[in-house]
């Protein structure tokens, strides 16, 4: 059982946040894993910066280009996550694009997300049809790549699942990311085509900023991540994030433990 299958056993419902790494520095980041994990965090995914981040709105964005210019890099995140692992087994796993891992080498970035123990990568921009660019280094370390499923997927909803890994990030809405007031697509139904074919938890990202929107994805999935509402508490408060974050993280991991199925 991996690490990530056993914290959605353990939890039923799973409260995923999102931070950019190195925003506002490496130290910080550091800081809120550990307070994202006692707030309640099940799992937690981790922004690599990246100047090009195409799946990304503007909070986002911005989150890498002040990580970026303080001189945040791949390097610097691996060490600072081993820092990170002499305190806590949270299962953890990046969010990165294509580049950054090619650019680092795609055997020496797997061998040492296996280093750090990260669990998993979730990378936007491979569609599952190029995935063996990056699947065999990823087997080869014991890194599950986790598969991202959107409503425009349609017919290729089922053929991604099947092969799915870890757990399946399903994006609630068309665009990028971004806190969004409402959520109007029928991922029930998107869920429901899921489960007959694969049994990995099914987390709903993309917009999603309120106890109320977290509860309600949770109870038609396994958990709700959230990504820009947390940057943007990140930007606000700069190297005082840790505690306003950890309020906000335990206030959406309470809402996401109330879902009912």
């Amino acid at each position: 059982m991996t690490r990530i299958t056993d914290a959605f056993k353990k939890q039923g419902k799973v409260f995923i946040p999102f931070i950019t790494a190195g925003d506002p520095d490496l130290e910080t980041t550091e800081k809120l894993i550990c307070a994202m994990e006692e707030a309640g965090a099940g799992l937690i995914e981790i922004g690599i910066p990246f100047s090009d981040p195409t799946a990304e709105g503007p909070v986002i964005l911005e989150a890498d280009t002040r990580a970026l210019s303080a001189g945040t890099r791949i390097k610097g995140i691996f060490e600072m996550l081993s820092r990170v692992r002499q305190k806590t087994q949270i299962p953890m796993v990046f969010l990165t694009y294509v580049n950054p891992i090619f650019t680092y080498g795609r055997d020496k970035f797997f061998k040492q997300c296996q280093e750090v123990k990260m669990d998993g990568v979730i990378v936007p921009d491979v569609p599952y049809e190029e995935k063996d660019t990056l699947a065999p280094y990823a087997e080869k370390y014991g890194v599950e790549i986790i598969s991202m499923i959107a409503p425009t997927s349609h017919q290729r909803i089922q053929m991604i699942a099947r092969e799915a890994q870890g757990y399946i990030y399903l994006v609630s809405s068309l665009g990028v990311t971004g806190v969004r007031k409402e959520i109007t697509t029928n991922l029930a139904d998107i869920v429901k085509k899921i489960r007959e074919v694969s049994d990995k938890p099914v987390a709903v990202g993309f917009g999603i900023s309120t106890p109320e929107q977290a509860r309600e994805m949770a109870e038609i999935s396994d958990g709700a991540i959230v990504g820009s509402a947390i940057v943007k508490i990140c930007a606000r408060y700069g190297k005082d994030c840790v505690e306003p974050v950890k309020e906000y993280v335990k206030e959406m991991a309470d809402a996401v433990k109330e879902a009912k199925e």
